[in-house]
């Protein structure tokens, strides 16, 4: 059966127009019905490339392939910026399929698809059900925002009696705080005005930094991990003199540049620079419930999921002005 959707695509001018797609439904596939996407910096990266947007979405399955065992009509999912990931290459046979090297993901694969859509196909290995503690506003920004935190949370050795540090208060860092703080560890917020201090000390931040202007943290106790979630980046310089020995950066934002890293600091530390994307399936798996159960949600503001919509919401986005994460919500 021949499944048709209409989405929201990007244009080489910035415009946001609607298109449709049609699928014919695998036998591994779900056919989701999207109630709600989350709006991503990522979305703006790839806003003039021509695909259709959102890898943050919300919704239910309406109908299934004959071989779907994961999943069944009528339950709420949710699905992020990988599309499919095949199981028997190594870093799938190793719990890493976030590495697959045969995954379908976000912007490289099936452009005509994306959340900011009616619906989508999806593969079922990469669809998650939505326990009931998360409302499915607020489980939008969690299969991509949320995940890309608990990636190194939950994946690095962070132990709950450590002084994890988190770079930036917006669509990651607030999320990160909050993961951080129930996860049981001294959360040191550095952001670059006071205007975010006492947000932060709500979300669960034991510490808060304002560093606009300063040349030098050396009067603040260090950190063994510290999270660079803001969105531009930031003073390697600066920020890993904050590291302790043998500590560790993670670098989250999303940069197309080349950034001058302080080598002689890191070698006389043992301080470790470490990349991480996304999270395996069973790491989103226990996002979802550790989020549940812990009342981990982020800070929305919403929008109809419609042209006018998303245009709006991205607009929001690119002048800095979400707090702190934009939600497409279809109309009923």
């Amino acid at each position: 059966m021949t499944y048709n959707f209409l989405g929201l695509r990007g244009t080489e001018t910035g415009e946001i127009v609607p298109e449709s797609a049609s699928r014919e439904l695998g036998d591994f596939e779900a056919c989701v019905k999207v109630t709600h996407s989350g709006v991503c910096g990522t979305d703006e990266h790839y806003l003039k490339s021509g695909i259709t947007l959102g890898h943050e979405g919300i919704g239910f399955v309406t109908a299934v392939g004959p071989r779907v065992s994961l999943v069944k009509v009528g339950d709420r999912v949710g699905f992020g910026w990988n599309h499919f990931f095949c199981g028997k290459c190594e870093p799938c046979l190793v719990g890493h399929d976030i590495y697959c090297h045969n995954k379908r993901e976000y912007g490289a694969d099936d452009k005509d698809i994306g959340s900011f859509s009616s619906g989508v196909t999806w593969d079922e290995k990469s669809l998650y059900v939505i326990p009931e503690g998360i409302p499915s506003a607020e489980a939008a920004p969690l299969m991509c925002g949320g995940v890309t935190v608990w990636s190194v949370l939950a994946s690095y050795g962070i132990k709950p009696y450590e002084r994890v540090g988190i770079v930036g208060v917006g669509g990651l860092g607030h999320l990160a705080i909050q993961f951080a703080a129930k996860m049981g560890c001294e959360v040191v917020v550095f952001s670059g005005t006071e205007s975010k201090r006492e947000e932060s000390l709500a979300f669960g931040a034991t510490e808060f930094h304002a560093t606009s202007g300063l040349k030098d943290l050396s009067h603040i106790k260090k950190v063994k991990h510290l999270l660079m979630t803001a969105n531009a980046q930031p003073d390697y310089s600066l920020f890993s003199s904050v590291v302790d020995f043998m500590g560790a950066i993670y670098v989250l934002t999303v940069s197309f540049g080349t950034t001058p890293v302080p080598m002689l600091t890191l070698l006389a530390n043992g301080i470790k620079i470490q990349g991480s994307s996304g999270a395996s399936r069973s790491e989103i798996i226990k996002m979802l419930d550790f989020a549940a159960r812990h009342k981990v949600f982020p800070k929305i503001m919403t929008y109809p999921l419609t042209k006018g919509g998303a245009t709006e919401a991205m607009s929001t986005l690119r002048q800095g002005k979400m707090r702190y994460r934009g939600v497409l919500v279809m109309e009923k």
